[in-house]
Order: structure tokens, then C-alpha cells, then sequence
């Protein structure tokens, strides 16, 4: 999703494009009901997939965190990886936390938070976890900690009647486009407005939530809308007609659940790390990905990595 706002402001049945520097895959995806996240604490995942307790995973979550109840923060307007739906909170992101939690033994409460307050309250030491499809970004590895968990690229949306196309980031030369604040979409197309010839730059409009990017391409304010492919390829298949996807996905890149650089931080992503290789053998993993029809960016085991240090 989403780079953080110190760096630029930086994230179905249908079948959409997803495409990297060397392949092409399709992601599908059930359908849903798009609603609209409210700022409440959402309830517990009803996932049907559920992890198991794995001891020597559990082992390793530090003290300062056993027999306490792990805040959790995630931006709830970005579906289907994070959505309300009623009190509850709903997606792949929030079924992998629940499925890692139980297999560390630990408590979780998912909080409802707009996405550029997550990483701040991380290092304030408010939230334990953010996990809202953050892109791993290395000017936020200065600030979090990410164990990489998924993969995504960008895509592009625009109203069903519009003739717009997209062949890349020059396409948005001399049009509004819409994307959610402290995205990687709007540090990214910060920086394609570098590249646009002069008296046709890119009016960029960046908006609190993903549902008010949605409304202002729908509505005439902005040309494009650009998130996460998959979010782009949901936001169309749900629409009943309403927007399309133009071109192929950009800037494919692994999404990371974050934690603090102090060292019960560090750990917390150490054990994080280990419980989704637990998730990965077990099947568990995979099964959450493809119930929201999301196996094309799913990763083996040798894959879940820990990106950032103690500071």
C-alpha cells in the first residue's frame, strides 16, 4: 500500500492483471460487500481458517509481551485485504493476524486507524503490530521493522465511462489522480510528475481513507484512482459496473506486517516471522490467500523475511 508521508506521502468473481518485470499472473477474488470502516475498535476476525499453537514459535514472543493483549493497528477502508464489515473487521490481513496470534499464544486487538497515524503510533509504542498492507519501503525501514509476507504491484481504475487508458506512469500526465494519503501510490506518482512535460503535470489528490479516493475518481474529481492491484481489481469487481481497470499492474513489491526497532520490537518480528513459516507448512497460509483469491501473491517459506534492525 502504503509510502509513509516523510517520504513523498507513500498501497474479485473477476479476474484482474498482476504483472512483474518478468511474468504475468491473475489474482481472482470473491465477492464481498464494500463498506465503509468506521474509527471504532473492530471485534475479532470470523475467519474460518485458523492457525494452531506452535510451542517453539510461542518461545520466542518476548516476556514483555506474554499474558498481554497486543494492540494491532490497520486501516480498515482497504479491501480485500482490510475492510469493516458491520463491527467486525474482515479480510486476508485480518485472518493471517489471527492465524499468527493463535500460533504464538498470544491476545490481539485490532484497531480501526487511518493509515499515515499507524507508523507513529508504533514508534510512540501505542500499537504493537501495524498491519495494513504496507509496501516495504526502505526510507520505512528507517522507522519499523517489516516481516515480509505478500506480494502486490499497482493498479489503476477509472470510471466506467471514461475513455482514459494507462501504458504507464506517463499516462497521468496532465490528469487528476486520486490514492489514499501516506500510500506508496502517492509518493509514486509524486514522482512521475517529475517526468511529465511542462503545462502537463499530474494533480495529485490524496485522501484519508480509500473510500474517499473512490468516490472522487467515481465522481468526476480525478481521472485515475491508483492503488494495490488487487485492491484496484476488488474495487472494480464489486462496483456493479461503476469503474474498470485500464492496463497492467506497476511496481510489483512485498507487503510487511510492521513492529517497533526497539528490541521486544525486533523480537516480536523475529517470532512473527516464525509463526508464518509454521503458517506456510501447515497450510494455513495458503489457505487464507486463496479464500480471498489471492494465491498469485502468496510466498514459499524461504521468502518470509525480516527487513530492519534494532536502532
Amino acid at each position: 500500500m502504503e509510502a509513509d508521508a516523510d517520504s513523498g506521502a507513500e498501497r474479485r468473481g473477476q479476474f484482474m492483471q498482476q504483472t512483474s518485470r518478468a511474468r504475468r499472473a491473475f489474482v481472482t477474488g470473491a465477492i464481498v460487500a464494500l463498506v465503509m470502516a468506521s474509527s471504532a475498535v473492530a471485534g475479532a476476525s470470523n475467519s474460518s481458517i485458523k492457525g494452531t499453537y506452535n510451542a517453539a514459535a510461542a518461545k520466542m514472543v518476548p516476556s514483555a509481551y506474554k499474558g498481554k493483549t497486543l494492540q494491532v493497528a490497520t486501516d480498515a477502508t482497504y479491501a480485500p485485504d482490510e475492510s469493516m464489515k458491520g463491527t467486525t473487521m474482515v479480510g486476508f490481513d485480518i485472518d493471517m493476524i489471527h492465524a499468527l496470534a493463535t500460533t504464538l499464544g498470544v491476545q490481539i486487538n485490532e484497531n480501526n486507524v487511518t493509515f499515515d497515524n499507524i507508523i507513529p503510533g508504533i514508534q510512540s509504542g501505542r500499537y504493537a503490530i501495524g498491519n495494513s498492507s504496507f509496501t516495504d519501503e526502505k526510507s520505512r525501514e528507517l522507522k519499523v521493522n517489516f516481516v515480509d509476507y505478500f506480494q502486490a504491484g499497482e493498479g489503476v481504475y477509472v470510471a466506467a465511462s471514461s475513455s482514459a487508458t494507462f501504458t504507464g506512469f506517463k499516462s497521468f500526465c496532465g490528469h487528476t489522480v486520486a490514492a489514499e494519503t501516506g500510500t506508496s501510490e502517492v509518493k509514486d506518482a509524486t514522482s512521475a510528475n517529475k517526468t511529465c512535460p511542462k503545462g502537463k503535470k499530474i494533480t495529485i489528490r490524496s485522501f484519508p481513507n480509500q473510500t474517499q479516493a473512490n468516490a472522487a475518481v467515481l465522481s468526476g474529481q480525478a481521472t485515475y484512482g491508483f492503488v494495490d492491484s488487487q485492491v484496484a481489481g476488488y474495487i472494480v469487481a464489486t462496483s456493479s459496473g461503476r469503474y474498470k481497470l485500464v492496463g497492467s499492474a506497476v511496481n510489483v513489491a512485498p507487503y510487511g506486517i510492521a513492529t517497533s526497532k526497539t528490541p521486544n520490537g525486533h523480537a516480536l518480528a523475529l517470532a512473527i516471522q516464525a509463526a508464518f513459516n509454521v503458517l506456510i507448512a501447515n497450510g494455513t497460509y495458503h489457505a487464507i490467500l486463496a479464500k480471498w483469491g489471492l494465491t498469485a501473491g502468496g510466498f514459499t517459506a524461504n521468502k518470509i523475511v525480516l527487513n530492519g534492525a534494532i536502532s
